[in-house]
Order: structure tokens, then C-alpha cells, then sequence
């Protein structure tokens, strides 16, 4: 017997070489070669590819490392670079890998995706396909497993309900849109901003791809529910621990989906991860503007986040003039395809949607010195055993300060109270039908969070002093110029809210209302089946307030009332606090970190990221410490989940307070990943 065909117990032959064991998993073959630890990998993908001796594009393939869960990305590395034996098993296999994502509409598309890119990179690809613009605010999500579904089969039953028609997309396989530029100036309008329908015929807006064979504006138009029995199905969390758990399911956007044991075909939700929504303009974001208005809408409906019988109505009219429209704006299109850009559309293109209460082109005028606010305010400080009520004040509001005094005459004297807004949580309590216009402060001390309420008498009182309160607690002061732009925004708020019966102008109730598939549950449990005419009525009422509005603004101010509510934009995780006996949540926003009470969702204590010095991961404990440049570090432990979620939520929301509109240049990835993936 020759030398070199001798074998060593480790499995390596007398000559130095030893067997590579690989799978090819599209010709589901096992095949093994001679190699050495000197051969590089793209030598190992060369010599299969000969012994297999099959005619097929074999560009798409690579080599996965099961047992390391790897991809032998690097083609120049040698075996022995990398640490594979005799004892490892490789598969070839295409890096681009079917997905059915559900996107915000809840409406599932097959789409092929690179399974060994990062989660960030796969996602800007998913975006660009879609033409949804700035890829980074969206992100993928598991799908949350209803615990009281123990059937796996029966989940996916359903699902196929929901299933869109449509082509197979593939990222990054052309310019199957013609996505502009993150923060591009120069952009074309490719939408009518009325109604986000193609500017252009659809075969010259599409090209060649396979999506110009199909309905091209499928994504930009919302679709109403079909059934009551889908909102039914849908998993709600019942509670905050629910939706803590759903937040567990957030893919690391620093690796890939083949990393994180994604498998072909999974359903993986595609989501607006972070809500801070950056330069939405309707004339070139009709998709984006219609997923983020779906979002809001189911977030609503399937009880995600609470709002109030009011403003329940309000989202149900909005709802029902947005689904008119569409048919109506379905219908036009047939036979109109281009229409001039009016004065409505440039309102609405500085209409921009932002978490500080939006930026526009204009600004305050001169400002030689900061607006005050004077007038009576009746104050109530609630503690345990006390019945004492709301106490009149002449309150005063100067830059972020607010004075208490018995009376006007003393305004220039010691005042009884005064409060520091900075770093406070400010809660709307509205009621429009019981003339109900409170403000809930938690304003920052040493050991937690005072109480204070404030109660206006009037909605233009609460207006002014509800938007004070909120640049106050960013340490804004009235002179800033989106100070105007709240007052008016909380103002329209309130408007669509507003319940004046006027039959001349209510529609007849016909049964295309469908209260079921436009109320949540728990608002339609409160009216006995004989009354869904009742609720029919009142969201008819409410109709009359938005009824002159256009398709693409009604989506715009839907959006923006969902921004208006509480809890918006609070993603939450169980912890445990240090010095703690007791699970609690953090919830994480655009701009703070909040400790929260895990069964009422009270806010027990807010740290800004503006007084963030530095934060740090012990990934061994899965503590999280946060430091803070004026009061104590803040350390939690991530309970039931990986703390590189949370990291990336707070990094993530750091790297996006950082994009500008002067800026053209394309996303910086490599600050996102070291801002987030916390050893790259």
C-alpha cells in the first residue's frame, strides 16, 4: 500500500491531506475531498464544483460552517485560518434564500434574500427593493407565538389568509425600483402626493421587473379588511409582560439570518423598528407613508397600545375615509396617470413627521426674547390617603419653568410651587365630551418621580401649555421654533376628536361602515350586538372632521395622531433593576429610558440620552450600565432577553439622533455596527 493512502487515527492520511466532508444542498449530495489545511476556501469551491461535474450557475453559493454556525465568506483564507479539521462538515449552498415576510400591512410576500449578510445590510436591500427610504428605521421581527394556539399548523392556516399575490422579489438583483437617495435634494417625485399612486406609467416606473406584471402599487395603496374573523385570529398581548415578550424577537442586525438559525421559508415580520421617522414626504415615500400608516392601524386595532373611546372613534373615521378613497383613488388610476402637483401637495411636502414635533422650512420670526405663558391653572398634587382636589393657581411658564402663586397679584412675589420640566414625563388626560383637558407631570427628584397634574379649561389653554410642557422636558423653551407647530398640531388633534352631530352633512349608515373590522375588541365588547349601529353612527359623526381630506394627507394625520398617543414609541423589556427585588421594564424611546411598573406601566424614574456620558454591556451577566453625566449609573438585568436587543435599541437610537437633512452621502454602516453590535 502506498504512503501517502494510509490513515492516522485523527483522520488525516500519512501525506498531510484528510477528508472535507461538504453537503451540496441544492443536488441534496454528500460528497468529500482530499484536502489540506493549506488550501484556500475558494480552492475547496473550485475542486467541488469540478468534481460535481454539473452545468449550473454556481456564483451564489458559499460555505456554512454548521457546527460554528460560520459563512466562509473570506475566499483567500486557508482551512487551517479558519480552524477546520477532518472533523468538520461544510454545506454549499446559494447565499440567497426564500423568506415570506410579513410586512406592516400584515399582508405576506415572498421575497429571495441574501442569508449571509448582516440583518442591516439584508433589510436596506428588502427597503431599496420596495422603495422604502431610510432602511435604518425598519428592521426584522419574529413572529410572536400566541400561547394559546398550541398548534403550530392551525397559526399558518392562517396565515395563507392573509397571503398577497405577487411576484417573487429578489434584492439587489437590478434597479427593480428606482430608489432615491437617503437625504437626496434633488429627488424626482415619483408618486402623486394625493393619493401615492405611480406619477408615471407603470411600465416605465417599474421597468422590466417582475413586479410591472402585477399590481405595482399594491404597497402604496392600503387595503381595508376583508373580515372581522381576521382581526379575531391575530394574537393580541394582553398585557405589558405580552408585549415586553414580543420585543424578544428582534433579530441582531449585526448578523446574519443564517446565523440566528432563520430558515428557508420562515416567516419573519418586517417592521418600523425604531419610531423616529425621518424627512416623510409624501411625494417620493407613498409606500413607506402607507406601511407606517398600516403599522399604526393594526397597532391600534389588535390593542398593541392604548388609546382612548375618543380617539378610538377618531382612528375608526380616519380608517373608514382612508379605505374610500382608496377604492375611489384604485378606480381614477385606470384611466389617469399623471396629474399636476397642487398647493395642497407642497403643504404637504414639509408636512414632516418627527418626534420633535416636526421641522419645517419656516421658522419663528425675530425672537428678541422667549414667550411666556400666565394664566389660571388649577394644580393637584396626588398622595396616598387624600381626598384634596385640583387647587387654582396664577401659574406662570418660563423657558422650561413652572411658578405657582395664590394669585395673579402676587405673580411678583416667592411662588407657592415651582417645577423644573427637564427630564419630566409628560402624559396627555383628555376627554373632549366631559370638557376633560388634563396634563400628568412626572417631574425628575432625587428618589424617583413627583406627581403633579395640571387642568386647563379650555382646548387652546391646553394646547399652549401641553406643547410647553413637552419642549420643556427636552429642555426646549417656547422660542424654539417647532413651538407653533405642536400648539397647531395638538389643536387639529383635538378637532378630529370633536362629536357635532349635523345630519345634513352625516352620510346614510349603510352597512359598508363595519364597525368590527375598524374598532378594537375592547371598545366593541362595550356595545351589545344590537348596538354596532350606535358605533356605525358615532364613527360617521367623527368622519365629518376629516371628510375634505385628501388620501395621503388622512394617512399623514392618522400617523401623526398615533405619535399623539401615550404610550407611542415605548418599546418595553422585563429587567431587573440593581438594588431591586422585583422584575420590572424598561422601556426605551427616541430619547430616554424609562423604569417602569410592570403591572400598571407607571413611570417610576426617566433617564435622558442627552445626559448619557457612556453605556456598557457585561455580556456574561447580561447587564446593561448606563452612565449619566449629573446623578447616579443606571445597571439592570436583562430578563428573557438577549441584552444585545436592548444594547441595539439604545445604540440604534443614538446613530439615528445623528442623520441630518444637509447630509448626501449613504448610510454610515460601520457607525451603526459600532455603535450596536458591541464587540465588532
Amino acid at each position: 500500500m502506498a504512503l501517502d493512502g494510509i490513515r492516522m487515527p485523527d483522520g488525516c492520511y500519512a501525506d498531510g491531506t484528510w477528508e472535507l466532508k461538504m453537503h451540496v444542498t441544492d443536488l441534496h449530495r454528500d460528497v468529500s475531498l482530499r484536502v489540506t489545511g493549506e488550501i484556500h476556501i475558494g480552492g475547496v469551491m473550485l475542486k467541488l464544483v469540478e468534481k460535481l461535474d454539473v452545468k449550473k450557475d454556481w456564483s451564489d453559493h458559499a460555505l456554512w460552517w454548521e457546527k460554528k454556525k460560520t459563512w466562509l465568506l473570506k475566499t483567500h483564507w486557508t482551512l487551517d485560518k479558519y480552524g477546520i479539521q477532518a472533523d468538520a462538515r461544510l454545506l454549499f449552498t446559494p447565499q440567497h434564500k426564500l423568506l415570506r415576510l410579513q410586512l406592516p400591512n400584515m399582508k405576506h410576500m415572498k421575497v429571495k434574500v441574501n442569508f449571509s449578510d448582516r440583518v442591516f445590510k439584508a433589510v436596506s436591500d428588502i427597503c431599496k427593493t420596495f422603495n422604502i427610504r431610510h432602511p435604518e428605521e425598519l428592521s426584522l421581527l419574529r413572529k410572536p407565538r400566541d400561547p394559546k394556539k398550541k398548534k403550530k399548523k392551525l397559526e399558518e392556516a392562517e396565515e395563507d389568509d392573509l397571503e398577497m399575490e405577487g411576484p417573487l422579489l429578489t434584492p439587489g438583483s437590478g434597479s427593480i425600483y428606482s430608489s432615491p437617495g437617503l437625504y437626496s435634494k434633488t429627488m424626482t417625485p415619483t408618486y402623486d402626493s394625493r393619493d401615492g399612486s405611480p406619477l408615471s406609467p407603470t411600465s416605465a416606473w417599474f421597468g422590466d421587473s417582475p413586479l410591472s406584471e402585477g399590481n405595482p402599487g399594491i404597497l402604496a395603496v392600503s387595503q381595508p379588511i376583508s373580515s372581522p374573523d381576521i382581526l379575531v385570529k391575530l394574537y393580541k398581548p394582553q398585557s405589558l409582560l405580552d408585549k415586553a415578550k414580543i420585543n424578544q424577537g428582534w433579530l441582531d442586525s449585526s448578523r446574519s439570518l443564517m446565523e440566528q438559525d432563520v430558515k428557508e421559508n420562515e416567516v419573519l415580520l418586517l417592521r418600523f423598528k425604531y419610531h423616529s421617522f425621518f424627512d416623510l414626504n409624501p411625494k417620493y415615500d407613498a409606500i413607506r407613508v402607507n406601511q407606517l400608516y398600516e403599522q399604526a392601524k393594526w397597532a391600534i386595532l389588535l390593542e398593541e397600545i392604548e388609546c382612548t373611546e375618543e380617539e378610538m372613534m377618531m382612528f375608526a373615521a380616519l380608517q373608514y375615509h382612508i379605505n374610500k378613497l382608496s377604492i375611489m383613488s384604485s378606480d381614477n388610476h385606470m384611466n389617469n396617470s399623471e396629474k399636476e402637483v397642487d398647493e395642497v401637495d407642497a403643504a404637504l411636502s414639509d408636512l414632516e413627521i418627527t418626534l420633535e414635533g416636526g421641522k419645517t422650512t419656516r421658522t419663528l420670526g425675530d425672537i428678541t426674547s422667549i414667550p411666556e405663558l400666565a394664566d389660571y391653572v388649577k394644580v393637584f398634587k396626588p398622595k396616598k390617603l387624600t381626598l384634596k382636589g385640583y387647587k387654582q393657581y396664577w401659574c406662570t411658564f418660563k423657558d422650561i419653568t413652572i411658578s405657582c402663586y395664590k394669585s395673579k397679584e402676587e405673580a411678583h412675589g416667592t411662588p407657592a410651587h415651582q417645577m423644573n420640566l427637564r427630564g419630566c414625563e409628560v402624559t396627555p388626560d383628555v376627554n373632549i365630551s366631559g370638557q376633560k383637558f388634563n396634563i400628568k407631570l412626572l417631574i425628575p427628584v432625587a428618589d424617583g418621580m413627583n406627581e403633579i397634574w395640571l387642568r386647563c379649561d379650555t382646548e387652546k389653554q391646553y394646547a399652549h401649555w401641553m406643547a410647553a410642557c413637552r419642549l420643556a422636558s427636552k429642555g426646549k423653551t417656547m422660542a424654539d421654533s417647532s413651538y407653533n407647530l405642536e400648539v397647531q398640531n395638538i389643536l387639529s388633534f383635538l378637532k378630529m376628536q370633536h362629536m357635532n352631530p349635523d345630519p345634513q352633512f352625516i352620510e346614510p349608515i349603510t352597512t359598508d361602515v363595519n364597525p368590527e373590522c375598524l374598532v378594537s375588541p375592547r371598545y366593541l365588547k362595550k356595545y351589545k350586538n344590537k348596538q354596532v349601529g350606535h358605533i356605525s353612527a358615532r364613527i360617521l359623526e367623527a368622519h365629518q372632521n376629516v371628510a375634505q381630506m385628501s388620501l395621503i394627507e388622512a394617512k399623514m394625520r392618522f400617523i401623526q395622531a398615533w405619535q399623539s398617543l401615550p404610550e407611542f414609541g415605548i418599546t418595553h423589556f422585563l429587567a431587573r433593576f440593581q438594588g431591586g427585588k422585583r422584575e420590572e421594564l424598561i422601556g426605551i424611546t427616541y430619547n430616554r429610558l424609562i423604569r417602569m411598573d410592570a403591572s400598571t406601566g407607571d413611570a417610576i424614574k426617566t433617564w435622558r440620552f442627552s445626559n448619557m456620558k457612556q453605556w456598557n454591556v457585561n455580556w456574561e451577566i447580561k447587564m446593561v450600565t448606563v452612565e449619566f453625566a449629573d446623578e447616579p449609573s443606571l445597571s439592570f438585568i436583562c430578563a428573557e432577553v438577549d441584552c444585545k436587543v436592548v444594547h441595539e435599541f439604545i445604540g440604534g437610537y443614538i446613530f439615528l439622533s445623528t442623520r441630518a437633512k444637509d447630509q448626501n452621502e449613504s448610510l454610515d454602516e460601520e457607525m451603526f455596527y459600532k455603535l450596536t453590535s458591541g464587540w465588532v
